[in-house]
């Protein structure tokens, strides 16, 4: 059962202008280390980048929460080349979907430049109370 569906559009160049401005800072404060290790070896790093960005925005509207209870580095998106990217959820982020039942999300990500696009569709396994 479809419990959230989440989506979101980030510009590639603002993602671009965030991490110019403060390069660590922002991917200390974004990404997990787990993600740096896929990203950063990219040749082409800022679409893949800001798809990811935008992936972390779509999975937190998923789970119903939406960015402030939950921080970006909670939601981790593992999305090895060729591979279907995986969501891993810790902290407030797992507890809020727990709570609600999630078990599952499903996510799909997409740039062209000048945007980077990510929809994430969170599924429970359980019925629901009527």
């Amino acid at each position: 059962m479809v419990i959230g569906v989440g989506v979101d559009l980030v510009s590639i160049a603002r993602i671009e202008r965030a991490y110019n401005r403060r390069p660590r800072r922002f991917l200390r404060r974004i990404f997990s280390a787990a993600e740096l290790s896929l990203l950063l070896p990219r040749r082409v790093l800022f679409p893949a980048m800001a798809a990811r960005f935008a992936a972390k925005e779509a999975v937190l509207k998923a789970i119903g929460c939406g960015l402030g209870p939950a921080s970006w580095t909670e939601v981790e998106i593992i999305a090895p080349p060729g591979r279907e990217p995986q969501v891993r959820l810790s902290g407030t982020a797992a507890r809020l979907a727990a709570e609600r039942g999630i078990s599952r999300i499903a996510l799909s990500m997409t740039h062209e430049p000048p945007f980077a696009a990510a929809i994430a569709v969170a599924y429970s396994c359980q019925k629901r109370k009527a």
